[in-house]
């Protein structure tokens, strides 16, 4: 037999064969991910944001394939035949880190959220137990607790979890008010409880009504409740289909208030619909998803106020703290419900034997299995800025929408909407010379519902900009653009109106 030494000499030698064999295919591919962080740093994160470039290379369905070969092929291509597609799937995506995507409740490049989810990509972790996400499972824990305490919760109490986006999370608080007032219905499901009603504002997010759907209640059990001129929920109206539902039998069991409503912004009477629903003992929601963020600031988060009364909160800080999608919150103020609500115990993953604590494996209280670590890019932002940043961010937010609103209030063409809009959304109509002093004239609404969606496709082929349109009730389509980016400046605000005047002064209806 070889001696122990010779054997060791063996391996060893075989262990550098190995290492030679693979220095070749690391040089390869180490070559190839610096050519693209360096295209997409070049290109997409900087190149992309200066104000002189496009927002949108429009091109129609048939142009891009003819433009990208999109089909999966069975040979491979050559590094730099990727690095051609990443150049031409750039090219022909929108541009949201431009200054003037202002389409959405989201946009931007924040540099810090990007690193961060850089670096969740690269680490490629599943967050569902200790074992295999301690560093998150961890940050995750403390990130959710300080958020609690900024809605108002005492010592941060309750627990929480990151979600694939805010439907989802508004689906969590339906999934938890039930299980809440019907434990039994996690085992027995919906044939165990009565007919359960929810009630949220007609102008709240689509997702209450699907989510309801989706989960077995219905969507005509699903009740909308009237607004008043600026978006806010009528509490009159709340209590009063609150006990017609009563009268007609069914059982009212959650109300969901809008913080920051999608189109007006609007921020509901949270103090109001808390007394309502402690008088009524319903689980009380808010769908914070877009102005949680204003809870950051101390001069504005006097429209979150009642907040704290809340059973549970929807927080996305994709949204006005500019964090990269997607980055949603749910957050709930009793302990135990997302555990005791969702947890099936499979012993193949959560084991109780384990040799450390078990509690820390926080992925039974979730839906899903595998889940990515969406809180690394906002705790690396919130590391980079503190608290006192994301604060000036929301603040300049603010400033930059008053500017806007005061500019274009002024302005010849312009017609606002709501006149004193909460949150950062300004919503306008622009009247072409057109339609100027014929507003008593019959076919006046009808025309002017035309005019937004013809100043939309010329910005969008020109690629000047990109601002959304739609129509809310009776109202024909107006403008709304939503700020988001404090990279903006007044100088911005002045480039938003003089373009819209440039592209629909003279257009025909």
């Amino acid at each position: 037999m070889p001696a122990d030494s010779d054997l060791i000499l063996s391996v060893n030698e075989e262990v550098d064969k190995d290492l030679f064999k693979t220095l070749p295919e690391r040089k390869k591919h180490e070559d190839f991910i610096r050519r693209a962080v360096d295209l997409l740093v070049e290109r997409v994160v900087f190149g992309r944001s200066a104000r002189s470039s496009k927002v949108v290379e429009w091109a129609s369905p048939e142009d891009i394939k003819t433009a990208i070969d999109l089909k999966p092929r069975r040979e491979p291509v050559s590094h730099d035949e990727l690095l051609k597609l990443m150049a031409d799937v750039t090219r022909y995506s929108v541009n949201t880190g431009h200054p003037y995507f202002v389409n959405q409740l989201f946009s931007s490049v924040d540099p810090y959220g990007l690193v961060g989810q850089w670096l969740t990509d690269a680490l490629n972790p599943s967050v569902y137990t200790y074992e295999v996400a301690p560093v998150f499972i961890l940050m995750e824990e403390d990130v959710l607790k300080e958020m609690r305490t900024i809605v108002g919760w005492p010592d941060g109490q309750g627990d929480g979890i990151f979600c694939p986006g805010g439907s989802l999370a508004n689906g969590y608080a339906i999934s938890c008010a039930r299980f809440y007032y019907y434990p039994e219905i996690k085992t027995k499901g919906v044939y165990a409880v009565p007919r359960l009603v929810l009630f949220t504002s007609e102008l709240a997010h689509y997702s209450t009504r699907k989510m309801a759907a989706f989960m077995g209640i219905g969507d005509d059990n699903c009740i909308q409740v009237k607004t008043d001129k600026n978006g806010k929920m009528d509490v009159d109206d709340l209590e009063f289909k609150i006990n017609e539902a009563i009268e007609d039998g069914a059982t009212p069991f959650l109300v969901t208030a809008t913080a920051g409503t999608t189109v007006y912004g609007a921020f509901d009477p949270l103090v109001a619909i808390a007394g309502l629903c402690q008088k009524y003992n319903l689980w009380f929601h808010v769908d914070a998803a877009w102005g949680g963020g204003a809870l950051m600031s101390r001069k504005h988060r006097h429209l979150l106020n009642g907040i704290e009364m809340a059973d549970s909160v929807v927080w996305n800080p994709h949204k006005l703290l500019a964090a990269p999608q997607q980055c949603s919150t749910f957050l709930i103020r009793h302990k135990n419900i997302l555990k005791q609500g969702h947890s099936s115990d499979a012993k193949y993953l959560f084991q109780k034997d384990k040799f450390y604590d078990t509690s820390l494996d926080t992925g039974d209280k979730h839906i899903q299995c595998g889940r990515r670590a969406d809180v690394l890019k906002f705790w690396f932002m919130w590391k980079a800025k503190g608290t006192e940043g994301f604060e000036k961010h929301i603040d300049t937010l603010f400033d930059n929408a008053k500017f806007f609103l005061e500019h274009i209030r002024q302005r010849e063409g312009f017609k606002l909407v709501i006149n004193e809009p909460e949150c950062t959304n300004i919503m306008f109509w622009y009247v072409p010379n057109c339609l100027r002093g014929l507003e008593n004239e019959p076919d006046y609404r009808e025309r002017l519902d035309k005019v937004a969606p013809k100043i939309k496709e010329k910005m969008i082929k020109e690629g000047s900009m990109m601002v959304t349109y739609q129509p809310q009730g009776d109202l024909p389509n107006f403008f709304r653009i939503v700020f988001q980016n404090s990279a903006l400046e007044h100088k911005d605000m002045v480039y938003f109106a003089n373009e819209l005047e440039r592209l629909g002064k003279n257009i025909k209806v």
